[in-house]
């Protein structure tokens, strides 16, 4: 199992607004060989900005790296970035591989 993560700042006040275009978007995932599932998951908050974290789950590192090469990935986040004022900067990516 291998895991992709992405942590977002969120402007304060717009939290509703970030969870929507999550809720919205075409990820184009289905039918992607190796994806297993996607998350999104809200975290703290603070007066700075609002913790949210998206993760998808794969069979495998090589199945998600096969992902971002593809045409579904270029498709999924063609619109990336043109919500300004929702996101803080830009996500963090974290890569997690299953030990267990």
């Amino acid at each position: 199992m291998f895991v992709a993560m992405n942590r977002f700042k969120i402007a304060p006040g717009r939290e509703q607004e970030f969870i929507d275009i999550w809720k919205n978007r075409e990820t184009f995932l289905d039918g992607v060989s190796g994806f297993v599932s996607f998350h999104l998951l809200a975290g703290p908050a603070t007066e700075e900005y609002a913790l949210f974290a998206s993760h998808s789950v794969w069979a495998s590192r090589e199945a998600f790296e096969d992902w971002t090469h593809s045409e579904a990935f270029r498709k999924a986040h063609a619109n990336a970035g043109t919500s300004k004022g929702v996101y803080l900067g830009p996500p963090q990516l974290e890569l997690f591989e299953s030990v267990v």
